[in-house]
């Protein structure tokens, strides 16, 4: 039997440190199933997900602490291996830039929250506008709406908001 662990992981960022996870994940006969990891303000952050034989799994989760010698912050919750893996079938992709200010993201979220639309992916930079030199947000988000909601509902509301916040908001069939 199979168990499925979820990690957060961090810590400053340094040549070496996937490779010390793997390392303990492979050696408790572990499999690295998905992540999403990325340097942020000179760290190394990051969520994986990974199943490995319950019967390694105490031991696995014991030896996580030992991962702070080589400078790695690492926190685990058990997951349900059923709900490991996304139907992106009925996702929508969107796309948003705009001038950056603070509030954008709580905005977009509490709408689509309020829709109950799931995140199952989100990305976002601050980066300078080619021309200008302004600070522009961007945001790529997969969002899976709940079967009862209309993805044309969902857009309507979103252009609302983007008409608003005078940003640019793209919304597609998911990928």
């Amino acid at each position: 039997m199979a168990r499925a662990l979820v990690l957060t992981v961090i810590g400053k960022d340094r040549p070496g440190l996937v490779e010390t996870l793997a390392d303990l994940i492979a050696k408790h006969e572990g499999n690295w199933d998905e992540s999403r990891m990325a340097r942020l303000a000179g760290h190394f952050a990051g969520v994986v997900q990974i199943h490995l034989p319950e019967s390694q799994a105490e031991g696995f989760i014991a030896a996580l602490p030992t991962l702070a010698d080589r400078g790695l912050s690492v926190s685990v919750v058990d997951s349900d291996w059923s709900l490991a893996h996304i139907d992106h079938h009925n996702s929508l992709r969107l796309e948003l830039v705009g001038q950056d200010r603070p509030g954008i993201m709580r905005e977009i979220s509490g709408k689509l929250a309020a829709l109950g639309v799931s995140m199952q992916d989100l990305r976002t930079v601050v980066e300078s506008a080619p021309m200008s030199g302004d600070r522009l947000f961007r945001a790529e988000a997969e969002l899976v709406p709940p079967t009862e909601t209309d993805s044309e509902q969902i857009r309507t509301i979103l252009e609302r908001l983007a008409d608003e916040m005078m940003i640019d908001i793209t919304l597609k069939k998911g990928q």
